[in-house]
C-alpha cells in the first residue's frame, strides 16, 4: 500500500470510532484523516483533533461545537469546525477522501453514508441501518457510483472473508447454499423467561465477549442487533431470508460461515476486537496489524452452537418478519427498536416491553414501498410517533 489513504470517520468519539483511530495511529504513513465527527462530546472530539490534526471536526449538537471551536482556536489547531447533518454529509463527500468509516449509531449515519456512496467513495460500513432503512437505495447508489463497499460488523466482514473472489451476489452460480450468520446470544441466553421482564439497562449492557455502545448492547441482549444484521446480510450478499441462518455460538470465535453445496463451511475466526475487521476493510485487499493478540485454539478448547431461541428472543423474529414484508417494514422496525431501546435505557419501559412495543407499530403503521429516500423518511417519522405514543399511553 503505497498511496496514503484519506478518510473521514463518522462518529469517531464512538467505540467503532476509537478502534478505527487505534488502528490508524498504528500505520501513520498509510493513512491520513481528513474529518472526524461525534454527536457532542466535544472534549473527546478534540483530543482526536490535537492527535489526528483533521482539517474538519464536525458536531451535531450546536453548543458543543461552540465549546470545540473555542478549544481548537485555544489550542491553535487548524481544525476547521463544523456543525448539523449537512456537514455530515459534506465532510463524507469531499474531493480529497479516498474513504469514509460510517460508525454513526443509528437513523442518523444514513444521510451521510448514502451521500458517500452517491459521491463514489470507498465505504466502510458500520451504519446497519443504511441498509435496514434504505437497503435498495444504497445499493442503488453503490453500483451506479462504483463505489466500493466493505461491511465492518464482525459477522458480515467474516462472510465477505469466506465468500469465493469476486463474488457478484449470484449465491447458485457461487456454489452457496447458506449463510451462516453466528450471535453470542448476549446476556440473557441462559435467563430464566420469568426473570426477562425485571431485568435493568445495567444487566442489558453487560455484554460476555465484546466492549459496545449502550444502545447495540441493548440491542444485543433482544438479538435485535441480530435481525437488522440478517436483513443487512441480505442487501450486502444478495440473500434471501430462507438463505440466512442465525447460530448461536456463546464464544464469538467464529465470527460467521458460508456454507458450499459441496457440503464445505468456511469460517472465519478471530478474538472479539472490533479493530480485526476494521484493519481488514482499511487495507483490503492486503491485511495490516491491527494490534488484536492471535487465536490461541488451546485457551478456547471448545466451540458450542445451537439454534436461536425465537420465544426468548421475539425481536429476531419481527426483523425476518420485517425483511420479508419488504417495503418501508424494516424501516418502521428500526425506528420502533430506537425509541424502544432509548425509552429502556431511561427506565421507562421494562425489557421484555421493547418487542411488544415493536409489534405494535408494525402493526400500526401502513407498509409502503420505498421509491425515494423520503419514502424511507417518513416511514421513519410515523414510526417513532406511534411509538411515543405506545410509551406515553
Amino acid at each position: 500500500m503505497s498511496k496514503l489513504t484519506r478518510l473521514t470517520v463518522l462518529g469517531s468519539t464512538g467505540s467503532i470510532g476509537k478502534s478505527t483511530l487505534d488502528v490508524v495511529a498504528r500505520h501513520p504513513g498509510k493513512y491520513r484523516i481528513i474529518a472526524l465527527s461525534a454527536q457532542q462530546q466535544d472534549e473527546l472530539l478534540f483530543e482526536q483533533c490535537r492527535r489526528f490534526q483533521p482539517r474538519y471536526a464536525v458536531l451535531l449538537d450546536e453548543a458543543a461545537a461552540e465549546r470545540l471551536v473555542k478549544r481548537v482556536a485555544a489550542a491553535g489547531l487548524d481544525v476547521e469546525v463544523l456543525c448539523g447533518a449537512a456537514a455530515l454529509e459534506r465532510v463524507a463527500t469531499l474531493p480529497e477522501v479516498d474513504a469514509v468509516m460510517a460508525a454513526i449509531v443509528g437513523a442518523a449515519g444514513m444521510p451521510p453514508t448514502l451521500a458517500a456512496a452517491q459521491a463514489g467513495k470507498k465505504i466502510l460500513l458500520a451504519n446497519k441501518e443504511t441498509l435496514v432503512l434504505a437497503g435498495h437505495l444504497f445499493m442503488e447508489a453503490v453500483h451506479h457510483s462504483g463505489s466500493a463497499l466493505l461491511p465492518i460488523d464482525s459477522e458480515h466482514n467474516a462472510i465477505f472473508q469466506a465468500l469465493p473472489n469476486g463474488y457478484a451476489g449470484d449465491m447458485q452460480r457461487s456454489g452457496i447454499s447458506k449463510i451462516l450468520l453466528t450471535a453470542s446470544g448476549g446476556p440473557f441466553r441462559k435467563t430464566p423467561l420469568e426473570q426477562l421482564q425485571h431485568v435493568t439497562p445495567e444487566q442489558a449492557c453487560a455484554h460476555p465477549n465484546w466492549s459496545m455502545g449502550r444502545k447495540i448492547s441493548v440491542d444485543s441482549a433482544s438479538m435485535m442487533n441480530k435481525g437488522l444484521e440478517v436483513i443487512e446480510a441480505h442487501w450486502l450478499f444478495n440473500a434471501s431470508a430462507d438463505d440466512i441462518q442465525v447460530v448461536v455460538h456463546p464464544q464469538s470465535v467464529i465470527h460467521s460461515m458460508v456454507q458450499y453445496v459441496d457440503g464445505s463451511v468456511l469460517a472465519q475466526l478471530g478474538n472479539p476486537d472490533m479493530r480485526t475487521p476494521i484493519a481488514y476493510a482499511l487495507a483490503y485487499p492486503e491485511r495490516i496489524e491491527a494490534g488484536v493478540a492471535p487465536l490461541d485454539l488451546f485457551q478456547v478448547a471448545t466451540l458450542d452452537f445451537s439454534a436461536p431461541d425465537f420465544t426468548r428472543f421475539p425481536c429476531l423474529s419481527l426483523a425476518y418478519q420485517a425483511l420479508r414484508a419488504g417495503g418501508t417494514t424494516p424501516a418502521l422496525l428500526n425506528a420502533a427498536n430506537e425509541v424502544a431501546v432509548a425509552a429502556f435505557l431511561d427506565r421507562r419501559i421494562a425489557f421484555l416491553d421493547i418487542p411488544r412495543l415493536i409489534e405494535t407499530v408494525l402493526g400500526k403503521v401502513a407498509r409502503a414501498e420505498v421509491h425515494l429516500l423520503q419514502d424511507v423518511l417518513d416511514a421513519d417519522a410515523a414510526a417513532r410517533a406511534a411509538a411515543q405514543e405506545w410509551i406515553s399511553r
